[in-house]
């Protein structure tokens, strides 16, 4: 029985050993010519469209529509519930959204770092735009219905921030 137990053991830590294999297809991706790639891309597209954006000292680039009233400090912890849509930049089609459903409430240290760097700059009733370098968001990973070096484009609106 204990020499079961024990090949049960080697296998279990065998295969998490191999779980952290690194995947091969991202050792040479080069994270500062993809971001250079999305900067350039949100640039052109915003003055394509004639966006006011604003460039973050972060690389993201935001539009505050309302800035909302308040004077919280945002810590990781801080739970905020917002109105949001997402899509791909330059795609109508929407990822992810709340339009016709409850705004949803999260500690902003679980969400994408474009939006830890963004939603700090609104607060409650504010509202936000934004296009966040794919860097920011999923990286070069694929997400769901999201591609990999997605440059993310969302519409936010604070509905209570605690």
């Amino acid at each position: 029985m204990k020499k079961i137990k024990s090949l049960l053991l080697f296998v279990c830590v065998a295969a998490g050993l191999a779980a952290c294999k690194k995947n091969s297809s991202n050792d040479n991706f080069d994270v500062a010519a993809q971001f250079d790639t999305d900067t350039t891309a949100i640039r052109a597209y915003i003055v394509k469209n004639n966006i006011t954006a604003t460039k973050h000292e972060s690389g993201i680039f935001y539009q505050i529509i309302n800035p909302g009233s308040g004077s919280v400090e945002y810590k990781p912890s801080t739970t905020v519930t917002a109105d949001y849509s997402g899509r791909v930049l330059g795609n109508t089609a929407t990822f992810d959204t709340t339009e016709g459903k409850a705004p949803v409430a999260f500690p902003l240290g679980g969400v994408i770092t474009g939006w830890q760097i963004g939603v700090p700059l609104i607060q409650k009733g504010g509202t936000i735009r934004l296009i966040i370098p794919s860097y920011y968001g999923y990286g070069n990973r694929a997400t769901g219905s999201i591609p990999a070096n997605s440059i993310l484009d969302f519409n936010i609106t604070l509905v209570d921030v605690k």
